[in-house]
């Protein structure tokens, strides 16, 4: 029987972001003021760094709630996408519209007219733009169709030739004293045509038969509707579309649906779409929305700046230790990342912490809104100036990542500076005035 030979394995060092190395970060990171640890600072840098990505991701939703509250008001009150041209004088351009009407995500076609026309009602005299639209067509307009009460719905485009019921906006009602049931004079420039020629200038006194509010006062100052066939009788447009109207799926998408409904007009139609119509409102939106960004991404780095204010006096307060463990063996690298770990936990968990405090108050703040509200006694919100009933959020899931990359990016560096430090220290220098 032979004595079994031992045979010693030799020890395998830990590797990179071994668990030695997390376990010692988080051990300085725990360690009271006495015993050389920066817990105060820590939280400091812990709370603001959480505070800066909550109002970051605050205020990049609410803009986001205004700017979509917004569009959605405009364009459902203007369209998405227009076609002009000669379709529009086509005799098959109902067999157009119909091709149209069947291009996957179109959800609403409208031949639309558009007319200068002052306005005369109880000793007032002022302008507005009459758009005669189809009756079966007014629901596309959700914000004016919903505000409509149900027997103005139903009233409107009843009688001959459309009959001679109006809607008009709430703001030009009140400006003028104007409740439905009140008569309300039109002129026409033009007039309907004749055998003996054009008519020439006309009045009539027409009915208000519904009072809408489509979210957007200069819109609910400056338009009415009048069915369609009433309104090309009335200026001189028998017959004729001056545009026709699209609303579709997703606006932010409409790219994809110019060639489809191009091809579908047969080359006769020139198709626009809502961003050529607002290009300076849209161009000023995007302005604001970078430069918001990129002022909100200084004050999430200025905030993990505190790092290294924390990690610095950590590294000061840890020069024995830093000595003894480079003396038994430790490597520089193995310095800096217990450092760097004690500094990027710092702004992982206060990132995380501002994302999920971020989120909770986007998702809450109509709620959070009404607390104070009542709690204060003050409105913080003027429903009706602003034609909503809350304060709108509308978190962009995109807007979070970059968040939370930017928060965690720049704690990162922040902790590698006085992580350096900490490897090229001198351990013989170090232990020198021990």
């Amino acid at each position: 029987m032979t004595d079994a030979v031992s045979v010693e394995k030799p020890i395998k060092p830990a590797g990179p972001f071994s668990a030695w190395e997390f376990g010692l970060a988080f051990r300085y990171l725990r360690a009271k003021r006495k015993e050389g640890g920066v817990a105060l600072i820590a939280v400091i840098s812990y709370v603001a760094i959480a505070l800066a990505v909550m109002a970051l991701i605050t205020v990049m939703s609410i803009m986001g709630g205004f700017r979509a509250t917004l569009l959605d008001r405009m364009l459902s009150f203007n369209g998405h996408m227009f076609v002009q041209g000669y379709v529009l004088s086509s005799p098959n351009r109902d067999a157009v519209i119909e091709r149209i009407g069947r291009v996957p995500g179109v959800i609403s076609v409208s031949p639309l007219t558009n007319s200068q026309s002052l306005v005369q009602a109880r000793g007032q005299t002022t302008g507005a733009i009459v758009r005669g639209i189809r009756p079966q067509d007014l629901d596309s307009m959700s914000f004016v169709y919903n505000s409509l009460t149900p027997e103005a719905r139903r009233s409107f485009g009843q009688g001959p030739y459309g009959g001679d019921g109006i809607i008009i906006g709430k703001a030009l009602a009140d400006s003028m004293g104007l409740a439905v049931g009140d008569p309300i004079t039109l002129f026409s420039p033009t007039g309907a045509d004749s055998a003996i020629g054009n008519l020439g200038g006309l009045e009539k006194v027409y009915r208000v038969g519904g009072v809408f509010t489509s979210g957007t006062a200069e819109f609910d100052r400056a338009f009415m509707f009048m069915p369609l066939e009433q309104a090309q009788l009335f200026f001189g447009k028998e017959g004729v579309w001056d545009v026709v109207e699209l609303k579709v799926e997703n606006p932010d998408q409409i790219d994809r649906l110019l060639t489809p409904v191009r091809e579908a007009t047969a080359g006769m139609g020139i198709v626009t779409d809502w961003r050529d119509g607002m290009a300076a409102f849209w161009g000023a939106l995007k302005v604001e929305r970078v430069a918001m960004s990129i002022v909100l991404g200084l004050v999430v780095a200025i905030a993990a700046l505190n790092i290294i204010s924390g990690i610095v006096m950590l590294v000061k307060n840890k020069t024995r230790d830093i000595a003894i463990l480079r003396t038994v063996g430790a490597s520089q690298a193995s310095m800096l990342r217990i450092f760097f770990i004690a500094g990027a936990t710092i702004g992982v968990a206060g990132t995380l912490t501002g994302l999920v405090l971020g989120l909770l108050f986007c998702l809450n703040v109509a709620s959070i809104q009404h607390f104070l509200e009542g709690l204060f006694g003050v409105q913080l919100f003027n429903a009706e100036v602003y034609m909503l009933d809350a304060i709108p959020a509308k978190v962009d899931p995109i807007d979070v990542i970059w968040v939370t990359i930017w928060s965690v990016f720049m704690s990162c560096v922040a902790s590698l500076l006085p992580s350096w430090r900490a490897a090229k220290m001198d351990p013989v220098e170090a232990l020198r005035y021990e």
